[in-house]
């Protein structure tokens, strides 16, 4: 999983002159982490990954795109996954970044460990954020949390008298009528990586969106933003009513 490979990144770049071996305590320390998150993700099969010689080689995999190390005609370990170069790329330049990752990572394993709400499977409209699977699981629950939603929803009622998506404006009670009473869905804005001891979801952190733009949002693994989101609907638009054949009504 990509978490583990974020994980077991960082481990390296930390020693990277002179990574720890496959008895270290460093090691064995991140085997743990791993099977305390498999644990956490309802993952029972088993996973040679996890333990510590697996934990090793996926370590030293990165070796084989580490400049620093090939530029004196070393080649490391051979055999990988492209998924291990995606991940060397998006974070071995950019230290600061790892750092919160994997601290989010960590302190989710750490905070959830026994929570049920993270176990079972993957909803197939989220895809896997690049911060990897636990992160996303947590996002996920968190936009399911009901007192959460009730809240949103209360909140926007009040300001404005009705619930429509913050990105396109579709209002489910307009278009469907009674039926339609209530629909939306609640989007948390905050990123992935952010949670820290003692967070907590301030309404400020959620916005509504409708089922279709909600699931734009989280199309890809690097999820866009509302904002974003927002932009694609007025460009689309933009574009229908410049085509010539918007005013015959073929559109």
């Amino acid at each position: 999983m990509r978490d583990e490979l974020i994980l077991a990144l960082e481990l390296y770049l930390q020693h990277r002159a002179s990574p720890p071996g496959k008895d270290s305590p460093e090691v064995a320390e991140l085997s743990s982490l791993l099977n305390d998150m498999g644990c956490a993700l309802g993952l029972d099969e088993p996973d040679t990954y996890r333990n510590p010689n697996g934990v090793y080689m996926k370590m030293m995999n990165f070796r084989r795109f580490d400049p620093e190390y090939t530029k004196e005609g070393k080649v490391g370990l051979t055999r990988g996954n492209k998924d291990e170069k995606k991940v060397w790329n998006e974070f071995a330049s950019d230290s600061e970044r790892l750092a919160i990752v994997c601290s989010a990572i960590k302190l989710a394993i750490q905070r959830y460990s026994a929570d049920a709400e993270l176990s079972g499977a993957d909803d197939p409209a989220i895809a896997e954020a690049e911060e990897g699977r636990i992160l996303t699981r947590l996002h996920r629950v968190r936009e399911r949390s009901r007192k959460l939603v009730e809240q949103a929803k209360t909140a926007a009622l009040k300001k404005h008298g009705r619930l429509f998506c913050e990105a396109c404006g579709f209002d489910f009670r307009e278009k469907y009528g009674p039926i339609g009473e209530g629909l939306i869905d609640v989007h948390h804005t905050k990123p992935v990586h952010t949670l820290t001891e003692g967070d907590t979801t301030k309404l400020e952190d959620l916005a509504l969106l409708c089922s279709n733009c909600h699931r734009v949002v989280h199309s890809s693994r690097r999820w866009l933003s509302v904002e974003q989101v927002s932009d694609l609907v007025r460009r689309v638009f933009r574009d229908i009513r410049a085509s010539p054949l918007h005013p015959s009504g073929k559109l």
